[in-house]
């Protein structure tokens, strides 16, 4: 029976609600596209209308303005990028 009880124990562990940061009201960065926050995330089990599966999120620290580029693979991330930088 001690046994078992160590297992619970470290299933009662794993289970318990973490604490989530807290906002971060101030902005680090002193003007636009000085820092970018990107995820890629994917695949859909839904293609998107141009026949994507995956996506890359672009995210302006400074102004939290937010890019959505939609691609085919993630292999492509650099090259969507590349010509999201070219418009910017």
């Amino acid at each position: 029976m001690p046994h078992l009880d160590r297992i619970f124990e470290a299933c009662q562990r794993v289970k318990q609600i973490k604490t989530s940061f807290k906002p971060n009201n101030f902005v680090s960065t002193s003007r636009p596209l000085e820092l970018l926050h990107m995820d890629l995330f994917g695949p859909f089990r839904t293609m998107s209308i141009e026949g994507n599966y995956d996506g890359l999120v672009v995210v302006d620290d400074y102004s939290r303005f937010t890019w959505t580029l939609f691609i085919y693979a993630k292999d492509e991330a650099y090259q969507a990028f590349k010509r999201l930088v070219k418009v910017i």
